[in-house]
Parts: structure tokens; C-alpha cells; sequence
């Protein structure tokens, strides 16, 4: 059993208000080992479940601190979720909510949210959602206060990546509640519509349901919200662009040629609409042979770092085709939600931008 294996394990002895344990109820956060300091955050599904777990916070502090090896240890006591609403009226569970309405006048405020970061790539295919995803799980569990906002409209992925399923809550038909999931909040048009059915809508229903995604959702305070764009230069990166406070944008692409004649038109873009680029990230980058170790670039190499550095911008990172990473997506629990060497490479990714500011 590793030490992270064995601090989860003493902390599952804990009881959480309600029932279950502090593991089971999902409420450990940024658990970080290193020699004898561990550290994590205890995080609440409210702030008022939170005032009454001061015994819950020391009693961790002590378990944990009696293990083998562990000389300190830090544990904060935190609450991400707002505090709950008025229950819906009577008669009928909560009120329907209209997605997909036309978009009103004005700017996209996200109040509470302090950095907003676009994830966008020129064509589809090259690992963005997957990128967005991993990158929000990593940063959670850096211990920050995530969101994820699914932003692509006809093309929705994040809930399956994400492994929810759940239809969010709307208690007065106004508001939407988002979803919880490995640390993260997020939300996506693909939980509010059939997901065997197309979204054929046009420009201003696809604006309309951003604006809602964006404004309507209680999404509490967080450190940072990551958008996944469609693919492309259309609707709504241009309004997200226009109305919404951008921190940045990160633009993946893979090194092949036809990917980065994509990934300049959509960097060229954001320059139009003076958003910074944060930065690149080189996915597909190469395989690893399992068997012999041998390197492939099947997409061709560097082409992403020549990008970079011709425009004066990070390379974040360059990933490779990882089978892990595609297996974990599809079964829900991205690959940084878990232990070993990818997991690793999106801790670097989350560290650095965190270092930089940016999240």
C-alpha cells in the first residue's frame, strides 16, 4: 500500500456528516505527500456543513499525523458549494429550465469566478476536451477551486470524460446547479438534452445557451474556469471573446501540418479579439512503445514548439498518444485523477500554470 493509499485509508475511518466517511462522501481534496508533510483540504458541500466539521478536521489531523513516517500535517477545513437555496414550490420537483433561448444584450458576468481560461483548437480531433478535462482534474487536486464549462454546444464530451450523467437542478427554473465530479464543477449542454438526439441549432440559440451556461449556473467561488470550445472560429468563440472577462486562452494542436493551418487560424483569432494566449500544448506529440520503448512522432514533431516560439508564447507541454489516457476518458475518471507517470506530466502542467498566475 503507498502512503497516499494509506492516508486515504485512515481517513475513510472517518465519519462524515450524514452518513459515510470523509473518501466515500468525496470531500478529500489536494492530498499532497511529500517525505514526512502531508497536506490536504477537507471541503464541504456547504458553508454551513463546514462550520460543524471543526471535530472532523482535528480528528483527521491526528489520524493521519500517528502514521508511520508522517512528521506534519496540514489540513484545511473549506466549503466550495454555495449554500443551498429555497426548496422549489410544492407540487412538481423544480421548475423546468429553456435551454438554448436567445441571448440577451450585455456582458457575460461570472460573478465569484476569478480567472477565465479558453481551451480551443482550430479543428476537432486533436485532444482538446481531453486536454480540458485532465488539465481541470489536475488543478484540483493542486487545490484549487475548479470549473469546467463545456462549451462545445453540438458536440458535448465532457460528460462522459467527466463520468456524469446527472441531470443538474434547477429550483426555480432560473438558476442551475452545477455537477460535482473528481473535485471539479462542471457543466454541460450535454446534461440537459437527449444525448442520442443532434443539436441543430444556429448562431443565436448557440450564443443563448453559452450565455446561460455562462451566467445562469451557480458556479460559487472558484479559482479558475476552464471553457472547452468547439473546434473552429464560429459563434461562440466570438462571443465568448466579446462578452466574457477572458483571462486567456490555451490553443492544442497535434504537430501535423493540416492541424496547425487550423491552430493559427484560431490563434490568429484570439489576436483579433485581443485575448492573450496563455500559451500551446503539443498533443499526440508522439507513442511510446510499450514493448521496446521505441519513439514514433506519427504526427510529425516540433511543429507545436516552432509555433510557440515564433509567436513569443509558452509550450505548456507536449503529450503523447497514451492508451491510459484514452481508456480513462471513455470510463469517466480522467487519467490525472489517478497515480503514475501521465498523471505525473499533468501535475507539472497544473503546477506551472499555477506558479505562472494563471489558475
Amino acid at each position: 500500500m503507498t502512503e497516499r493509499d494509506q492516508i486515504l485509508s485512515t481517513l475513510a475511518g472517518i465519519a462524515a456528516p450524514g452518513g459515510g466517511d470523509l473518501v466515500s462522501r468525496d470531500m478529500i481534496r489536494a492530498l499532497s505527500v511529500e517525505g514526512g508533510k502531508v497536506s490536504f483540504v477537507i471541503e464541504a458541500e456547504s458553508p454551513a456543513q463546514a462550520r460543524e466539521m471543526s471535530a472532523q478536521q482535528a480528528e483527521a489531523e491526528r489520524a493521519v499525523k500517528a502514521l508511520p513516517g508522517v512528521e506534519t500535517v496540514s489540513v484545511i477545513l473549506t466549503a466550495h458549494a454555495p449554500a443551498p437555496r429555497a426548496a422549489a414550490p410544492a407540487g412538481g420537483g423544480a421548475p423546468s429550465l429553456s435551454i438554448g433561448r436567445h441571448p440577451t444584450a450585455g456582458p457575460m458576468e461570472v460573478p465569484g469566478v476569478d480567472r477565465i481560461i479558453a481551451i480551443a483548437s482550430g479543428k476537432g480531433g486533436v485532444g482538446k476536451s481531453t486536454v480540458t478535462s485532465n488539465l481541470a482534474v489536475a488543478l484540483a487536486r493542486e487545490g484549487r477551486r475548479v470549473g469546467l464549462l463545456d462549451a462545445d454546444i453540438h458536440g458535448p464530451s465532457q460528460p462522459r470524460m467527466m463520468g456524469v450523467s446527472k441531470r443538474p437542478a434547477s429550483p426555480d427554473g432560473k438558476t442551475i446547479i452545477p455537477l460535482r465530479a473528481h473535485g471539479v464543477t462542471m457543466m454541460s449542454i450535454g446534461l440537459m438534452v437527449d444525448a442520442q438526439k443532434a443539436v441543430i441549432w444556429r448562431g443565436p440559440m448557440l450564443i443563448g445557451a453559452l450565455q446561460q451556461l455562462l451566467t445562469q449556473v451557480e458556479w460559487g467561488k472558484l479559482d479558475i474556469l476552464l471553457v472547452d470550445l468547439p473546434p473552429g472560429t464560429g459563434d461562440v468563440q466570438l462571443s465568448l471573446c466579446q462578452k466574457a472577462e477572458l483571462t486567456g486562452a490555451i490553443v492544442v494542436s497535434t504537430p501535423q501540418d493540416v492541424s496547425l493551418i487550423d491552430a493559427r487560424k484560431a490563434i490568429d483569432m484570439f489576436h483579433t479579439l485581443k485575448t492573450p494566449i496563455l500559451g500551446l500544448i503539443e498533443n499526440m506529440s508522439f507513442f511510446l512503445c510499450p514493448n521496446c520503448g521505441h519513439e514514433s512522432h506519427i504526427f510529425g514533431h516540433g511543429g507545436v514548439a516552432a509555433e510557440a516560439k515564433a509567436l513569443g508564447v509558452p509550450l505548456l507541454a507536449t503529450l503523447p498518444i497514451d492508451l491510459d489516457t484514452r481508456l480513462a476518458g471513455d470510463e469517466g475518471t480522467p487519467v490525472a485523477a489517478g497515480d503514475g507517470p501521465v498523471a505525473d506530466a499533468w501535475r507539472v502542467i497544473a503546477r506551472d500554470l499555477i506558479g505562472k498566475g494563471l489558475a
